[in-house]
């Protein structure tokens, strides 16, 4: 099904948008624009949302034509479900291959000139990257906002942990959160008195049992310090059972906590609670798990004075922030506007407004200033990239665990994600898998492909060997910190464009020695935790993986975590960051670059919470300028 058809019955045209009367113009329909339009929707704020890829109706059908996508596509990788759209590519992980030597490898929409290679992604399409993220929604800890001060490494933030704390509540109530507050307290996270997530945890999987028994009163020492390893799970946005006591955080404290279900433009259903399906990447069959279009659609029926606040405009790729001349004020956006997601044909025309926000991700943001010819006065657009490495490890257990079970992974190994250790080492968070080898291995496919080709199962003996092994798989995913580094950045280059002529990011990367030497000691204790569990280790890292890294004499492979921050970050004033604590251009009084990329550090969380919680923050900066 051709998607760009199932189009948004209230998108605007090119003229229409070039004619608006608007108060702020947001490029980005995904979780970070969608909270600033529906906060200052909210506010009865003229607002006009551009979006590179096309739009779909908001409707079940619209949602269906994703799966469909999915179930018949052949890599099932986290674009999978999306047509592919020539005039907003994304990467890709099945297009990334290994750097030829003196060579950028330009496979991929990202020109990569390592000297590592990555495959982290993002989308391009309404509701943007939360259509396929894993939706753990994990708070930062405090010291994670003051890396230099306690541990003489990375940055410190313009703003404390205390700071944002209110605007965690906001983004874990948007999100409709599932979690347990003891859980998280015990692992160093910080809540207000009596405070509780909208929804109860999500339950740990069987699996998480049998490795959390086996694993019983394990210890690790690390600088001195013990650590246990047991499990905690995981804070997910996702639907489960509401919490009775949310009443005094709801919109309505009379009221229970309602998840939002299925998307629509014109009811918000009551939300259908996970069902346990482990595909949850790259796409959640139930709308169990939350995505940006829950929140956009309240946006969309936002009025201002009888009429709608809000307007979108899709198939619409900005091409260059235009500055007026002599002054420090953004006085448009150029935008690309296509007809067909196939045919390169497009307008070009200006938007206008009083503020202008970028709200695509750390990797857009930075390349649609630098295409802009707006380095800022840091020259630190770009710069700073950050991501968090995956180290992947992987064993059969003695026996079956009950794989595909739940969401892709409820629970986790987090003891490790604090101490004095980081002066010297990162620190780092081990997912449980509940979908077994997949991502390390291709499994079920390449499990089958080894029983019928190498073991020469079939009929009954090949059911009984599928079943033996494939129930007993475990895979450690090791999330791991990493600190901002100048080198690892995001540049355009003239050579390098896109099918509309936009230029097309050029990332150089690299693991740092703070990141590796974590992933050195994840190794060792996935030894050890597979000796505890008496399972038996299949980790295998392949010299020809395009991740690959030697370091101390022995091979990783590294995947990348779609965390991509970083490239924008926050400070203290226009020398040291290229936006302040609101997330507002230090050079240029009517600009916000919003998201990931304003992070100065990244932790052990996944971003997605708390680059909502600093936007819902920015709305109100932003009100405050239209002011």
């Amino acid at each position: 099904m051709d998607q760009s058809k199932n189009s948004f019955p209230r998108t605007i045209d090119s003229k229409k948008a070039a004619e608006g009367n608007y108060d702020v113009i947001i490029i980005g329909a995904g979780i970070a624009g969608s909270i600033l339009a529906h906060e200052l929707g909210k506010k009865k704020k003229r607002v006009l949302i551009i979006e590179a890829g096309a739009g779909n109706d908001f409707s079940p059908a619209g949602f269906r034509a994703y799966l469909e996508t999915f179930y018949s596509a052949v890599s099932k990788d986290n674009q999978a479900p999306f047509n592919v759209n020539p005039n907003a590519p994304v990467p890709r992980s099945p297009d990334v291959k290994a750097l030829r030597p003196g060579e950028p490898n330009t496979d991929a929409y990202w020109v990569q000139n390592g000297p590592f290679v990555s495959d982290s992604t993002y989308s391009r399409l309404i509701g943007g990257t939360t259509i396929h993220w894993e939706a753990k929604a994990i708070r930062m800890l405090p010291e994670d906002f003051r890396m230099l001060d306690i541990h003489k490494v990375g940055l410190n933030w313009p703003i404390e942990y205390k700071d944002l704390e209110p605007y965690y509540r906001m983004a874990e109530r948007e999100i409709g959160v599932s979690g347990d507050v003891a859980s998280q307290k015990r692992l160093g996270a910080e809540f207000s008195e009596n405070y509780v997530y909208p929804m109860h945890e999500m339950p740990p999987s069987y699996l998480d049992q049998v490795v959390d028994k086996g694993l019983s009163g394990m210890k690790v020492k690390l600088d001195g310090t013990d650590y246990d390893i047991n499990l905690a799970t995981f804070p997910q946005g996702r639907n489960g059972i509401p919490n009775k006591e949310y009443k005094p955080w709801n919109y309505d404290p009379t009221k229970d906590y309602q998840p939002v279900g299925s998307v629509s433009l014109h009811q918000e259903d009551q939300g259908e609670r996970c069902q346990g399906n482990t595909n949850c990447v790259p796409i959640c069959p139930v709308q169990a798990k939350y995505d940006a279009r829950k929140t956009l659609v309240k946006a969309l029926n936002e009025k201002c004075n009888g009429e709608y606040c809000i307007d979108l405009l899709c198939q619409a790729v900005a091409s260059q922030v235009i500055v007026d001349p002599g002054s420090s004020k953004v006085k448009a956006i150029e935008i690309k506007v296509y007809k067909d997601p196939n045919d390169p044909d497009h307008d070009t025309v200006n938007v206008k407004g009083h503020v202008f926000i970028l709200a695509t991700n750390a990797v857009e943001n930075a390349r649609l200033m630098l295409a802009s010819g707006l380095p800022g006065t840091s020259k630190l657009i770009g710069k700073n990239l950050m991501d968090h490495p995956y180290l992947l490890n992987w064993a059969l257990l003695p026996e079956s665990a009950g794989l595909f079970n739940g969401p892709v992974v409820t629970s986790g190994i987090c003891n490790l994600r604090r101490g004095s250790f980081r002066r010297y080492q990162a620190a780092f968070a081990a997912d449980i898998h509940n979908d077994g080898w997949g991502w390390a291995t291709g499994s079920p496919v390449s499990d089958l492909v080894n029983c019928v080709d190498n073991l020469n199962k079939f009929g009954t003996g090949l059911r009984n060997q599928m079943f033996n092994q494939i129930s007993r798989q475990l895979l450690l995913a090791y999330m791991i910190e990493m600190l901002p580094e100048e080198s690892n950045r995001v540049t355009v280059d003239p050579r390098f464009r896109d099918a509309l002529g936009n230029l097309r990011p050029v990332v150089s990367y690299n693991i740092p020695d703070y990141s590796m030497k974590a992933a050195e000691y994840a190794r060792q204790l996935s030894k050890q935790i597979f000796q505890r569990l008496g399972a038996e280790d299949h980790t295998a890292y392949d010299l020809l993986d395009y991740g690959h890294v030697n370091y101390n004499g022995d091979g990783y492979s590294i995947r990348g975590g779609n965390h991509l921050s970083g490239t924008h970050i926050m400070g203290t004033n226009k020398t040291n960051s290229v936006v302040n604590s609101h997330q507002k251009s230090w050079d240029h009084t009517n600009l916000y670059l919003v998201g990931a990329g304003s992070m100065p550090t990244i932790g052990t969380s996944n971003t997605t919470l708390t680059l909502s919680a600093l936007c819902f923050r920015t709305a109100e900066a932003v009100y405050n300028d239209l002011k």
